[in-house]
């Protein structure tokens, strides 16, 4: 079974992505909010920033766990949505695609989604940073990039 993970800043394109990639290659496509969720992997909230804060390590346990599912039903591929997908070990994915998006392009997509001023500059610096695709290759995913705009 391939798992393909898709990550990148908030507002770069992951999740139109991610579900075209899915479809494309008749994978299995995983929304990791819904994952967060059903198993209460919210461990406070950030009021400054506005945001969840999440057990990164309990996440990878339910993605994991959910990796070997279905190579137990011998599903022939998934891709993992979310911006926190790359923090999973690289032994469990095949590759890792970081998506990419201007910074004119990626503020506008913030400012719709009705982001504050701090968490949208936020967001632009871990684009400006390569944030998601340096933490990938640190982690030693095989790391593509792809433009989103």
């Amino acid at each position: 079974m391939k798992v393909i993970l898709v990550s990148g800043t908030p507002g770069t394109g992951k999740t139109t992505y991610a579900k075209k990639l899915a479809k494309e290659k008749n994978y299995v496509y995983v929304d990791v909010n819904k994952i967060i969720d059903k198993d209460n992997l919210v461990t406070d909230y950030d009021k400054i920033r506005k945001t969840k804060i999440i057990d990164t390590i309990l996440l990878n346990k339910s993605i994991i766990k959910l990796i070997k599912e279905g190579k137990k039903e011998k599903t022939k591929g998934l891709v993992i949505d979310s911006h926190l997908s790359h923090y999973l070990p690289k032994r469990y994915s095949d590759l890792c695609i970081i998506t990419k998006c201007n910074l004119k392009e990626l503020k506008k997509r913030l400012v719709k989604r009705g982001y504050d001023k701090l968490k949208i500059r936020e967001n632009l610096d871990a684009e400006i940073f390569d944030t998601c695709r340096v933490e990938a290759l640190e982690i030693g995913h095989k790391v593509k990039t792809i433009n989103t705009d």
